[in-house]
């Protein structure tokens, strides 16, 4: 069975001159065994990074390998969800070291945003995400209506 993830929070943290950031605590404690860590990064969706644990991405890369190559948009999508992705470990001080080509197509300079998800963790430069959250938040009750709206999930306690 994978291993399970519950990854939750919002985490606003500086680069170093290298690219490197240190993961925070509460995200390293969700993650489990540091001694075992592997992550893949990769380009995600909206001008931000998706930082996968390598188990998560394993699961992921199945899927996308099995599509059909034969079939241009599978094609293109397998070529755009590889361009880039790159294995990370964490080093002895849990940092991570974010290739230079993709903190560029990222627009990261210096502030990034770990917008934890699940199972995986979306890596933005400050000011794209303070950006996009803006335009989501005056959609926000319409969307939940649009993607939750049919659903039988309930409020807690109801």
């Amino acid at each position: 069975m994978a291993q399970q993830y519950d990854l939750l929070g919002e985490y606003y943290v500086a680069l170093d001159s290298k690219g490197r950031f240190r993961l925070p605590s509460n995200l390293l404690k969700t993650l489990g065994d540091r001694d075992t860590l592997k992550f893949v990064v990769n380009r995600g969706f909206d001008q931000s990074l998706t930082l996968y644990p390598k188990p998560v991405w394993d699961l992921i890369k199945i899927q996308v390998d099995n599509l059909n190559k034969f079939n241009r948009k599978n094609l293109a999508f397998t070529r755009a969800f590889y361009r880039g992705a790159t294995e990370l470990v964490p080093d002895s001080a849990d940092r991570l070291l974010l290739p230079k080509q993709l903190l560029s197509w990222a627009k990261v300079e210096k502030n990034v945003v770990l917008n934890a998800m699940n199972d995986r963790i979306e890596i933005w430069a400050e000011a794209e995400y303070e950006e996009m959250l803006n335009g989501e938040l005056e959609d926000y009750s319409e969307l939940a209506e649009d993607v939750l709206g049919g659903s039988s999930i309930t409020e807690p306690g109801l």
